[in-house]
């Protein structure tokens, strides 16, 4: 199976792009901002919170991280100028973090700056290995003179509890998911019982020490045992949320919402949506198996293990 999703992915480079959107359009919002924000008005309509992130990690260059910070801003004016409920999520590459960290850091401190004085918040999401410890500093830094910013730690990563830990003595807001890139066994949890055994207990480190937790998954086994935990602690709807991707679940976001629980759905926008569905293919070649299924059958459904 291993091999067919690799040849899947060889497959839908040479496809029209057309015919890849076709596929891509459930789960991106579209290509301008507009469209981003048409779609979190339909959420918001019927209760339900967002995050919005522009398309384009590992900016080649300074010019292009400026103009990725500067398209930030303007997520962050519309966010308020149209009441949207809804907060901003940036990947620190696309900020400049393969490139210079203190310049990452100051790009980032200019945004989070910003949603500071607008009473917002920026989720800083996770990205693969190299830049774990990366990102983790940059949030520390911020940290010192900001609160409305947070992180994303992955359960499939053997190092998650530690890093949960040192984190909770900063009163970190997470957003917690099992993990997407491919990494080696020497650092990451490969069985699904174990990821599912990891998030868990890195979700309990989280409750108990008092910080906000993003609920992140798709997976069903999960999100029972998640409001077990909620039970369990008492928690308060002001303490956690769940949050899923756009397009993936719909029939899980609706009982969660029917429940009385607070979803936020993630909103990924942008010109580079082609470069974005290609790139997450070659990362995670088990994402082609389900593309190939959408795109030739009837069937909507794309697995938890290929998403969070």
């Amino acid at each position: 199976m291993n091999l067919l999703n690799k040849l899947i992915v060889t497959i839908v480079q040479f496809m029209p792009k057309k015919l890849v959107w076709k596929f891509s359009k459930k789960y991106i919002a579209g290509e301008t901002l507009q469209d981003a924000v048409n779609l979190v008005k339909e959420l918001n309509k019927k209760g339900i919170l967002a995050t919005l992130d522009l398309l384009g990690e590992a900016v080649k260059n300074k010019d292009e991280a400026i103009e990725s910070k500067d398209e930030a801003k303007r997520v962050i004016d519309k966010i308020i100028s149209e009441k949207l409920m809804a907060n901003l999520s940036i990947k620190p590459t696309q900020m400049g973090l393969s490139i210079d960290s203190e310049f990452a850091y100051e790009q980032i401190s200019e945004l989070v700056a910003k949603v500071e004085e607008v009473n917002n918040f920026i989720r800083i999401d996770m990205e693969d290995s190299p830049y774990t410890t990366l990102t983790f500093d940059l949030l520390k830094r911020l940290r010192e003179k900001y609160s409305r910013v947070g992180v994303v730690v992955q359960a499939y990563l053997k190092r998650s509890i530690n890093d949960i830990i040192d984190l909770n003595k900063i009163n970190t807001n997470y957003r917690l998911c099992k993990g997407i890139y491919l990494e080696s066994q020497e650092i990451a949890y490969k069985k699904r019982k174990t990821i599912r055994e990891n998030y868990l207990k890195l979700l309990e480190e989280i409750i108990s020490s008092g910080n906000y937790v993003g609920i992140a998954t798709h997976d069903e086994y999960l999100i029972n045992e998640s409001c077990k935990l909620i039970k369990k602690y008492n928690l308060s709807n002001d303490k956690f949320e769940f949050q899923m991707l756009l397009g993936v679940r719909e029939d899980l976001k609706d009982k969660i919402v029917k429940d009385g629980y607070k979803i936020r759905i993630y909103i990924p926008y942008g010109k580079n949506w082609y470069n974005y569905s290609i790139r997450r293919l070659k990362e995670n070649p088990t994402i082609a198996g389900y593309i190939f299924k959408n795109l030739f059958s009837r069937s909507n459904c794309v697995c938890d293990e290929a998403n969070q």
